[in-house]
């Protein structure tokens, strides 16, 4: 087991980010953040803020996250000077519908140039290396050029909201789409945007979809309370995942890709082995113990996302009782709880250490995420099923134990 993980205090709020629009009594634009995200190389991050708007924020925010700092308001521009040369200013968005999904893509080191259309000309080309994905409440799908807040694609295909976006992580700038018309569909921006495959397997919306680290697979959940595996080669449906009891509203892969965990209004969540389709463990979302120093009443343990940390050793989850929990991978017990009030969303930082958050009144907080050092059999578990499946791993000559550890049997 990994160190460090009892007696923790409860995680510091770092940072808050705050909508500069005020609250619209019509609610016709939406103040809801639904989406948040970091860029793959953690230089920007982006905030679907309500009123169709998305905020592009250069990383890290100017003078609020020394990691001693306390919760301040991000108000004013920042700019800064990229790697590439290009001015890095924080951009405001505006989508002309109401934001549900937002994902960063990232060109591979290879690609010196892509088939974007032609915002710009020339040489310019070469230095595109960041794009962001916003999915709409009209089901397109728009996708900007991050460095200038150019426009690339307005991608039509989906006839409901398009919930969410994920881009294939191996840098080939294949986007999945999630939609409430109950389908995905998968685009690759290097041939225009176009759509080269639309997957129909599931009866009700679509909430959320996965891609593998090795982007060999893709995880959908909808409101059927089943989780569907697809393959990302032939696009086609491997298995399908049963045993929630509500609506499947959030997914997530581990970095090494061994296990796939998801999460439900029925306020559970299920870690699953996705080359078995064996269910590991379960988790409920419980009324907290009073000596965690939390006294609402528990209302309402629907779990609305969940994600992995970068090292494979927590998992995130927001729920309905408005709070932040983070879960030891290794114990399978609460290690830190934060007060987000009408939590919608959540995602950690690619470097570790911290967790953004989005509400309702279309805030982000920013939480301090635990620093623990990965020991070396996590470390080399890790480094083994990057590579190998889970039978690949049980032919090994290899002690039953040992193979119990590398296949997480020991959760």
């Amino acid at each position: 087991m990994e160190k460090g993980f009892e007696n923790r205090d409860k995680p510091a709020l770092l940072a808050e980010l705050i909508p500069e629009h005020a609250h619209q009594s019509d609610r016709k634009s939406g103040c809801e953040t639904w989406s948040v995200s970091f860029s793959p190389d953690g230089s920007y991050f982006a905030w679907s803020q309500g009123h169709c708007l998305v905020k592009l924020v250069p990383w890290p925010l100017s003078s609020t996250l020394d990691l001693g700092n306390k919760c301040s308001e991000h108000k004013g521009s920042n700019t800064k000077l990229s790697r590439n040369g290009i001015s890095d200013q924080e951009r405001t968005l505006d989508c002309g519908h109401i934001v549900w999904g937002l994902a960063f893509g990232a060109c591979s080191s290879s690609q010196k140039k892509q088939n974007f259309p032609n915002n710009h000309q020339g040489p310019k080309f070469e230095l595109l290396r960041l794009v962001l994905a916003t999915g709409l409440t009209n089901g397109h799908i728009k996708v900007w050029e991050v460095q200038t807040g150019c426009i690339l694609f307005d991608l039509v295909g989906h006839q409901d909201v398009v919930r969410h976006l994920a881009f294939a992580p191996n840098g080939s700038l294949l986007l999945v789409s999630a939609s409430r018309d109950k389908t995905l569909c998968v685009w690759d921006l290097k041939r225009d945007g176009k759509q080269i495959h639309v997957l129909s397997g599931h009866k009700q919306w679509v909430y959320c979809c996965s891609i593998s680290p090795d982007s060999s697979m893709l995880s959908s959940v909808a409101g059927e309370k089943s989780v569907l595996l697809w393959s990302m080669r032939s696009y086609k449906l491997i298995r399908k995942l049963k045993g929630h009891e509500s609506s499947v509203v959030s997914c997530d892969f581990s970095p090494d890709g061994a296990l796939l965990a998801t999460a439900s209004y029925d306020a559970h969540v299920i870690v699953w082995d996705p080359y078995t389709g064996e269910s590991l463990t379960k988790l409920k979302h419980l009324p907290l113990c009073p000596a965690l120093n939390y006294t609402e009443d528990f209302q309402d343990g629907a779990v609305r996302s969940i994600s992995f940390s970068p090292e494979g050793l927590y998992l995130a989850t927001v729920a309905d009782d408005r709070l932040l929990r983070l879960w030891a991978l290794e114990l399978w017990t609460i290690v830190d709880v934060a007060p987000v009030t009408n939590g919608l969303c959540s995602t950690f930082f690619p470097h570790g250490g911290i967790i953004a958050a989005g509400t309702r009144d279309g805030h982000v907080q920013f939480w301090e995420a635990p620093r623990i050092l990965p020991s070396l059999r996590h470390l080399c578990r890790k480094a083994v099923r990057r590579f190998l499946t889970t039978y690949q791993v049980m032919t090994l000559p290899f002690p039953k134990k040992m193979k119990e550890f590398l296949t997480y049997r020991t959760l």
